[in-house]
Order: C-alpha cells, then sequence, then structure tokens
C-alpha cells in the first residue's frame, strides 16, 4: 500500500512497548477480545487446522490413486473422503482465508481506523466460524459424507447413508460469518477512512476485500437457501428438487452454482490484492494502473454472478443457454486479465528483489494464469462436453484455487508477518519452502490435465491400469507439496520466539500498516493519522529516508 501518514510519524517515535500481543489476562481475555487482530490470529490459528486437516483428506486421496486396483479404501471411504476433502477446503480454508485473516489485521490499519465498525460482530463471525467447522468435525465423526462437496441431488436429498444434515448445518453457520464479516468490511471501508484516505488512495489489498464482501453479502444467503431446501426435502420429502412431487432437479444446480461460481471469486479476489501489494513493495514501484486494477475488482465481483450455468453445459440447458454464458465466461476472464499484464508492467524496469513473498507472488501469477487459461477450455461447449467430470476440471480448480489462492496467502502471511508478530523468519528455509512449493505443485496437478484429458474420471477410486504412471507422479508431487506447505508451520512458529526483531518498516514499504510499530498497538494509531500521499508513492518514501539520514 502507500498511503502516507503527516501526523505524527510513528514509524520513528517513541512508542509504548504495550502491543495487542500481551496477555496479562490470559486465554478468556482473547476468547471475549473485540480487538480485530486477535480476531485474525484466532482465525490464523483455526483456519491453519482446518488447512492441515484438508491435506490429511487429500493425501488419503492420492496414496488410494497410487494403484489402479482401488484396494486402500473401499468407494464408499474413498467417497467421503474427497466430500470432506472439498468441504473443509472450500467452507472453512479457502473462503475464509485471506480476509478473516490478513483482511480482519489490515483493513483497519490500512484505511487510518482503531478497530472494525462492529467488533463484537466480527468476534460473533469466528464463533460461528468455529461452530460451523464443529458441525463439519460432529458430521465427520458420524459416519460422514458421500454426497461430494456439491451435494448434488438426489444424492444429497435421496440417499440414507450419509450425514448430509450435520454437515448443511455447518455450511449454513459457517456461511453466516461470512456474511458477518463483509458487512463489517463493508461499513468499516465506507465509513471509518481517516482524513484524506480518499478512495483512490485506497490500497489495493482494500479494493479486493471490499469487491470480495460485496460478494459475501449477496451470494452466500443464495447458498444457504439451497442448502435448507435441500434439508426440507431430505427430512419432510417437500418435493423442490424431485421431479416425481413436481420438483426441478435442475433447480438445486442453478442455485448452488449461482453462489459457488461467485466463490471462486470471493476466495480469489482478496488474493489479488495482495500480490498487487507485494509487487508493489519488491518493485519499488506505483502499480502500473491503479484505477484499472481497482476496477477489474469490482467488475470481476459484477460478471460473477453472471456465468454461473457454465458449471451447466451437459445438464440439459438450453443452447442459446449455453451460447450467453460462453460468452460471459470469456468476458469474466478480461479484468482478471488485467490484473496479470498491470502487474507485469510494474514489474517492468522496477528495483525488483527477490524476497520470500516474492517468490511466493510469482508463483501466484504463473500458477493462476495457466489455471485462467484452462478455463477458457471449460468455458467453450465442445471441449466442455469432453473435459466436464474428469481429472482436467479437478486440475483447473487447484491451479486457480490452490495454486493461486493458497500462493497468494503464504505471499501475505510472509509478507505482513513481521508486522504481526514483530519477528521476522528465516529467509533462506522460506525461500526454500516457496519453491519446493511451487515445484510439487506442478508436479501434483498438471499430470492431472494429460490424464483427464485423456479421459479419466474425476470421484472415482479405480481407474484402468494405463493411468497409473501419471497418477503416480502426481502421487510423488504431492509428497513435494506437502513438505512445502509444512515447512512454514515450522520456522513461522519457531520466529514467534527465536527470530530477529523486525523493526517497523523492513521491507521499506509504503502505507499506514508500516507507519507504526510491530506489533502494532491495540488502538492502532496514537493519533489519528492524516492521509497526504497517493497509494504506492515510492518517490516520497526514498525521499523520506534521504531527510532522515541527513538529519541523523
Amino acid at each position: 500500500m502507500s498511503t502516507i501518514v503527516s501526523l505524527p510519524d510513528q514509524a520513528t517515535a517513541t512508542l509504548p512497548k504495550r502491543n495487542y500481543l500481551n496477555n496479562e489476562h490470559g486465554l478468556l481475555s482473547w476468547l471475549l477480545t473485540g480487538d480485530h487482530k486477535r480476531i485474525a490470529m484466532l482465525y490464523l490459528i483455526s483456519i491453519t487446522f482446518f488447512f492441515f486437516l484438508g491435506g490429511f483428506f487429500a493425501g488419503m486421496i492420492r496414496l488410494e490413486l497410487l494403484t489402479p486396483a482401488g484396494d486402500l479404501m473401499a468407494a464408499d471411504t474413498y467417497n467421503k473422503m474427497f466430500t470432506m476433502h472439498g468441504v473443509v477446503m472450500i467452507f472453512l480454508f479457502l473462503v475464509p482465508s485471506v480476509p478473516a485473516t490478513l483482511g480482519n489485521f489490515l483493513i483497519p490499519i490500512m484505511i487510518g481506523a482503531k478497530d472494525l465498525a462492529f467488533p463484537k460482530i466480527n468476534l460473533l463471525s469466528w464463533y460461528l466460524y468455529m461452530a460451523g467447522g464443529t458441525f463439519v468435525l460432529a458430521s465427520l465423526v458420524l459416519g460422514g459424507v458421500d454426497t461430494g462437496w456439491t451435494f448434488t441431488t438426489p444424492l444429497s436429498t435421496h440417499y440414507l447413508n450419509t450425514h448430509v444434515i450435520t454437515t448443511a448445518t455447518a455450511i449454513f453457520i459457517a456461511g453466516f460469518s461470512s456474511i458477518f464479516t463483509g458487512l463489517n468490511f463493508i461499513v468499516t471501508i465506507h465509513r471509518m477512512r481517516a482524513p484524506g484516505m480518499t478512495w483512490f488512495r485506497l490500497p489495493l489489498f482494500v479494493w479486493s476485500n471490499y469487491a470480495a464482501s460485496i460478494m459475501m453479502v449477496l451470494g452466500t444467503p443464495v447458498l444457504a437457501i439451497a442448502i435448507t431446501l435441500v434439508a426440507l426435502e431430505r427430512t419432510i420429502g417437500i418435493g423442490v428438487f424431485d421431479p416425481a412431487k413436481g420438483g426441478d432437479p435442475l433447480l438445486f444446480q442453478h442455485l448452488f452454482w449461482f453462489y459457488s461460481h461467485p466463490a471462486v471469486y470471493i476466495m480469489i479476489l482478496p488474493g489479488f490484492g495482495v500480490i498487487s501489494e507485494v509487487i508493489s513493495t519488491f518493485s519499488r514501484k506505483r502499480v502500473f494502473g491503479y484505477t484499472a486494477v481497482a476496477f477489474s475488482s469490482v467488475a470481476i465481483a459484477l460478471f460473477g454472478f453472471f456465468v454461473w450455468a457454465h458449471h451447466m453445459f451437459i445438464m440439459g440447458v438450453s443452447n442459446y443457454s449455453v451460447l450467453v454464458f460462453s460468452l460471459l465466461t470469456m468476458l469474466v476472464a478480461v479484468p482478471s486479465a488485467i490484473k496479470i499484464f498491470n502487474w507485469t508492467f510494474t514489474l517492468q524496469k522496477g528495483s525488483v528483489t527477490f524476497e520470500t513473498p516474492m517468490l511466493y507472488a510469482f508463483g501466484f501469477i504463473g500458477l493462476f494464469t495457466i489455471g485462467g487459461l484452462t478455463g477458457v477450455f471449460l468455458g467453450s461447449l465442445g471441449m466442455d462436453i469432453h473435459l466436464t467430470e474428469t481429472y482436467f476440471i479437478v486440475a483447473h480448480f487447484h491451479f486457480v484455487m490452490v495454486g493461486g489462492m493458497l500462493m497468494a496467502f503464504l505471499s501475505g502471511i510472509h509478507f505482513w508477518w513481521p508486522k504481526m508478530v514483530g519477528r521476522m523468519y528465516p529467509e533462506s528455509v522460506s525461500k526454500l519452502a516457496a519453491i519446493t512449493t511451487f515445484i510439487g505443485f506442478i508436479l501434483t496437478f498438471f499430470p492431472q490435465f494429460v490424464v483427464g484429458y485423456l479421459g479419466m474420471p474425476r470421484r472415482y477410486h479405480a481407474y484402468p491400469a494405463e493411468f497409473q504412471v501419471l497418477n503416480v507422479l502426481s502421487t510423488a508431487g504431492a509428497t513435494v507439496l506437502g513438505v512445502g506447505y509444512v515447512l512454514p508451520l515450522l520456522y513461522l512458529g519457531w520466529s514467534l520466539k527465536y527470530g530477529a526483531i523486525a523493526g517497523n518498516n523492513p521491507w521499506q514499504a509504503t502505507g499506514l500498516e508500516w507507519q507504526i510499530q510491530s506489533p502494532p498497538l491495540t488502538e492502532n494509531f496514537i493519533e489519528t493519522p492524516i492521509v497526504e500521499q497517493e497509494a504506492y508513492d515510492y518517490e516520497w518514501l526514498a525521499h523520506k529516508t534521504e531527510r532522515e539520514a541527513t538529519h541523523v
């Protein structure tokens, strides 16, 4: 970011040593806190737990697919594994990852506020998230759910040997957590910006979370309606989706994907904001085409609600619908491409350095671009008929969401970790982790493009022997990828006690969050800052550093 404070210069002022991490009143003070930074850390701990739980399910899937015979687990158990993997990773990790952690921590600081607009609702959001996670764990203990994370009817409405109601309750509750978080962000950004913080001085991270918040508030209730109707049909047989009772089985698909395709952008838009901040900082340049990048986030939020039916090309929708939604799918790629091209131009002639956050950002650009381009294949009817329900879909989705969102999340965690905890992590090991993650990801998911194009269907625990070599390669890659994910957990945990003191601005970045102490005070600012500079003004920062050196 790069808005600048004029009153006072809090990077150099003598500040109290107290900060939001001081824990004089024990665990209870954290569990009852209204401090957005503490709530962000509670989310970070919770989300990390669910990420590794979902990763365990993924590991079991890859072990099963190591051999073609389906000899590790029964088909029903395998169905539960990939369903629980999808539910945990999407609803308990990918959707809340950046907004609930980095967004919660940074948005008030970035706009010069002392907290979010509704601190108690913010804490309630975390408790709702934990309640949703508890219901997911309960469904797992009770025997799991095996309909797939999309809860497709009639599997979710008529098949009895599965705990759909418990899992649907989890998603319903976690959905309210997303709605409250989005509402909190929208009100905070509209009403609590510091003097001088105009809309076009906002960091792009704030713009991205603002656009994602609009989608959370508008889209999540549709998912809540869909799963409520599934629960009602399953329990009392109201017949909304059952054609034998006058229902429409395609109605569930429309309702589910009307939320779930925008949910892709709910997940990825905050990641876009992270990449804008990181690339600007380590290129020492203002983001090229700042206004275009900002408005592209809003455009993605708008277009995202008009492309849901491209998931339904083989489900009996009309040819006219196919034509319209295919065109809209191509158009939604345009604002995403604007971001990629503008980041590339930001790098051009910049003073580019390759710290760990930048390595993750480069990984994001490469993997997300591959994921986006393969999405164009699926927006074309001829290719979609061949590729739908194959491992091509699995690879495409993971390149966008795991290769994209998770790389952005790790980039942001490494970028703002010194600000969050006041300590640095070992740079050499963190760079190794970034490179390992990228290589492991390519080895895991690129073979799935090939095996999917050759015709291997997804969600099968047994497959023809000619696909084994590619599946072995994918499983080996998943092992490398797992190492890449475990390493940050180890060295970031180590840094909490043994890491070097970070200082207030270790990256020499612009922005309000870098003008205050690390870790921040409970109230963020001693005095309300006054913003006088444009975002990402590195010329101002260079002159400021030169003045300070001359003064010394």
